[in-house]
């Protein structure tokens, strides 16, 4: 089966301006699907983007199908940035006689697609298409840690047997799926009034990082670290406050700010381990003036910004790019070590493996702040390598 199968191809000329694409804008520098589906094998793109035409998992959502197109109205009319871009527009997955063949087709074109080394950017449809973006990782045998910026946690359960998943349980789905890939689920940004504190015992009972909003919003860039940790990430433009970007049915007046969702997304491009990222539930039918479909082709292009700015440094080699710190605990239990990148200035957290557990290397590596090293300066042990090192057993 090729890829193609699953594409329905685009037409430009729906989202050119009259006048044409300037030399610098993203509509000359992208390439597209259009008549014959392009060559993926010869190395020549770094970003595949594509649309999801399926929004039947929404809940009360209906029409984020028609989402990507509008999205490319405002993305290719922007300036290519200080990086060669090297993008192909694939179009958008037709949605499937099922749900559950549109999410065959997601999983299938997000795994060949990592395969080629092709960081694939969905524009969705409903949220609940991040199971079928995790699955992919499923097929090529990867663990995963997932980062989902969302305003709640969705894990109400599937009532309904015939349905695949929903926007809002599709995180059950990922939780109780088996086998199990997941390593590590973080949340950026949960608003606690739309979470119920069962919830949260899950959440802590399983070792798994979750932030309140308020957290973030006196310095975004405490985002970082956690975003660094991501193989896949999941946005849900419900996650910005509705000033900003209302075109979603479940938007409420609190959230990120505009600015801040692009920070969040440059931040995630840096990533050196992430391999796909979907942006999902944006409803053009609410979009007023293309607002939210203007942030959101931002969101992307501060995304593929970060991306072209990437400074490998994961993993850590070579060994002389990097300092090692050491600090001792105050009960004498143990010394800590950390890892600061002289290339980003960016620090890592060793935690070793329990006995038995990993035959192959000493200790798990996690990002994080330099808050952390000094809370082990100061002889106390870090709440992120505590929740790291239970999770390693």
């Amino acid at each position: 089966m090729s890829l193609s199968d699953f594409f329905s191809p685009i037409n430009p000329e729906k989202f050119s301006p009259k006048q044409g694409f300037l030399t610098s804008q993203l509509g000359l520098k992208a390439n597209f699907y259009t008549e014959r589906f392009p060559e993926l094998e010869d190395k020549a793109f770094d970003i595949a983007i594509f649309g999801v035409k399926d929004d039947r998992g929404a809940i009360n959502n209906n029409g984020c199908a028609l989402g990507a197109d509008h999205f490319r109205e405002q993305f290719y009319a922007l300036n290519e940035g200080a990086f060669i871009s090297k993008i192909i527009d694939l179009g958008n997955i037709i949605a499937g006689k099922e749900v559950s063949d549109t999410y065959f087709a997601v999983k299938t074109v997000v795994a060949e697609l990592i395969k080629l080394n092709i960081l694939p950017v969905i524009i969705g449809g409903g949220q609940d298409l991040t199971y079928a973006q995790y699955m992919a990782y499923e097929s090529l045998e990867q663990k995963v840690d997932l980062v989902v910026v969302d305003s709640k946690f969705d894990l109400d359960e599937d009532k309904d047997e015939g349905v695949a998943t929903t926007s809002n349980s599709y995180l059950s789905k990922i939780f109780l799926h088996q086998p199990n890939f997941l390593f590590n689920y973080s949340n950026i940004g949960y608003q606690t009034y739309f979470v119920n504190q069962d919830s949260l015992r899950v959440m802590d009972k399983l070792y798994f990082d979750v932030h309140r909003l308020g957290e973030f919003l006196p310095d975004i860039t405490l985002t970082e670290p956690i975003l660094r940790n991501a193989n896949m990430i999941s946005f849900d433009l419900g996650a910005i406050r509705s000033g900003d970007a209302g075109a979603n049915i479940n938007a409420g007046p609190n959230g990120f700010y505009g600015e801040d969702a692009c920070r969040i997304t440059r931040y995630a491009g840096m990533n050196d381990k992430l391999t796909s990222i979907g942006f999902y539930e944006f409803n053009p039918a609410y979009d007023r003036n293309g607002q939210t479909a203007m942030l959101l082709a931002q969101m992307v292009w501060y995304f593929i910004d970060g991306f072209y700015n990437r400074k490998q440094d994961f993993p850590l080699t070579p060994k002389s790019q990097y300092i090692i710190y050491r600090a001792s605990l105050k009960d004498g239990s143990g010394e800590m070590n950390f890892v600061k990148s002289k290339r980003s200035d960016r620090w890592w957290m060793q935690v070793p493996y329990p006995s038995g557990i990993s035959k192959n290397e000493r200790y798990h590596l996690v990002p994080c702040r330099y808050d952390d090293y000094n809370t082990a300066v100061n002889g106390e042990m870090p709440d992120l390598w505590w929740r790291t090192y239970q999770k390693l057993g």
